[in-house]
């Protein structure tokens, strides 16, 4: 690998080399977010009820990602530590043990998603109305087949980005993404169809781009590949280091994820309004943590191969890159979407209350999103990346559940303030959170795990 010099130190990584992994990262995720605003918006052509039925289920699809998604990045931080350690084997290991325990646990919760439909729709999301959710009942049983395929998706792309591959994952989340916008607007222009209109697409691109990463993961002249996929056993001495980091960072994405959901049973019940006004601020502000969400991945990446060669300095000199360009990228990002706020709410076609609530939400995020987020959710990458993953598992949980759904109901029924007072308290959630994050990366401990 090239070398830069600075300071009379040789890094790891050039800038040449940032930039081959940051730019690919920053395009996938801007391709995913904005096909799923231009979903949003084109489900809007349906109705109010079926935005919010779209939102509701993509909460609980959310929570899934969010967990194949960290036993992936558990995967590719075993993964980079073995390259950084020079070991090719072990690298391809962890990447044919993670790709065959995302399998196998994904089917499981495909399964029991269809089993524990009544309870999701009528439990989990409380009362809502009948139009909602018959649209839930519609996108739920089309969407949950394309879990499996979701799984080793994300599990390749976390093994692309662990060697430094962040282009692939773009090249195919670009197809994936097209095939999900073409077919959404043949079925819900073209022949009118509902929220079944959005879910098909969706169904298929996510088939598409499964086949297509595991076909690609198998090239044997990437430094991470899976070797063979017929005949894989479960290995346990790889495994356990795979999910002493996944396991983790799954529980604290799920409790996150359940949170959100708990707190989405509060916002239904203040009205339609309320829950598309939230559906559409979740998608928009999606764009407003682009830029901090991709340095995470890439900081992720970068991280785990510093402490594979046992080099803490480096690992904080590239933190300390990394979290200014987050804040850079984030700042720019939200002064576009402030400027054209209302173009946003026109185009979502929004009745005159949804659209006041969501502006103001949107304008609230923006400001806070600039100062405290990177800290929240970009730093906790290099610590994960360094095996300390209990510490930020307890403090992203105990935020969580103490600060976000604590203050949720407080602010938003006590106080009366609503949906706003939803959003408020996620950005408590946040300050706690940067806070703890900070103190433990100044410090020495997260070195030794």
């Amino acid at each position: 690998m090239e070398k830069q010099i600075a300071s009379g130190k040789q890094y790891l990584f050039t800038n040449r080399d940032l930039k081959k992994l940051i730019i690919p990262l920053l395009i996938e995720q801007f391709l995913a977010i904005f096909v799923g605003l231009a979903d949003s918006i084109m489900v809007a052509s349906v109705g109010e009820t079926a935005v919010s039925a779209v939102s509701l289920i993509d909460t609980i699809m959310i929570l899934l990602i969010n967990m194949f998604t960290a036993l992936a990045t558990g995967g590719a931080i075993v993964a980079g530590q073995a390259i950084g350690r020079k070991s090719r084997d072990e690298s391809c290991e962890a990447a044919e043990q993670t790709l065959l325990f995302s399998t196998m646990f994904s089917v499981g919760i495909m399964v029991l998603m269809y089993v524990c439909k009544w309870l999701i729709l009528h439990v989990v999301f409380g009362h809502i109305e009948p139009e909602v959710m018959r649209n839930c009942d519609i996108y739920l049983m089309i969407v949950t087949a394309s879990i499996p395929f979701l799984a080793v998706y994300n599990s390749g792309a976390a093994m692309c980005r662990a060697m430094g591959d962040s282009k692939t994952p773009m090249l195919m989340s670009l197809v994936m993404n097209g095939i999900n916008l073409i077919g959404n607007a043949i079925l819900l222009y073209g022949f009118g169809m509902g929220v079944e209109g959005a879910a098909v697409p969706t169904l298929i691109s996510r088939v598409f781009a499964g086949v297509w990463m595991l076909q690609c993961i198998r090239d044997t002249g990437k430094i991470i590949h899976v070797r063979k996929v017929l005949g894989l056993r479960l290995k346990w001495p790889v495994l356990k280091k795979i999910l002493h980091i996944g396991i983790p960072f799954s529980l604290e994405n799920s409790m996150f994820q359940l949170g959100k959901i708990l707190v989405l049973s509060l916002v239904s019940g203040f009205g339609t309004a309320s829950i598309a006004a939230n559906a559409v601020c979740n998608s928009i502000c999606s764009f407003a943590v682009l830029g901090g969400a991709s340095m995470g991945y890439a900081l992720s990446s970068v991280s785990a191969q510093c402490v594979g060669a046992g080099d803490y300095e480096q690992v904080r000199y590239y933190t300390r890159k990394m979290m200014g360009m987050s804040y850079v990228s984030m700042i720019l990002m939200n002064i576009v979407i402030v400027l054209i706020l209302p173009f946003i709410i026109r185009i979502y076609n929004l009745s005159p209350e949804t659209g006041e609530m969501a502006g103001r939400i949107i304008q609230y995020h923006a400001c806070l999103a600039v100062l405290i987020w990177p800290a929240s959710f970009t730093l906790p990458n290099t610590l994960r990346a360094a095996n300390d993953v209990s510490y930020c598992m307890w403090i992203s949980i105990a935020s969580m559940w103490i600060f976000r759904i604590g203050f949720s109901f407080l602010l938003g029924k006590n106080a009366g303030m609503g949906v706003f007072g939803v959003w408020v308290a996620m950005t408590i959630d946040w300050a706690v959170r940067a806070v703890f994050f900070v103190i433990r990366y100044r410090g020495k401990k997260w070195e030794l795990k």
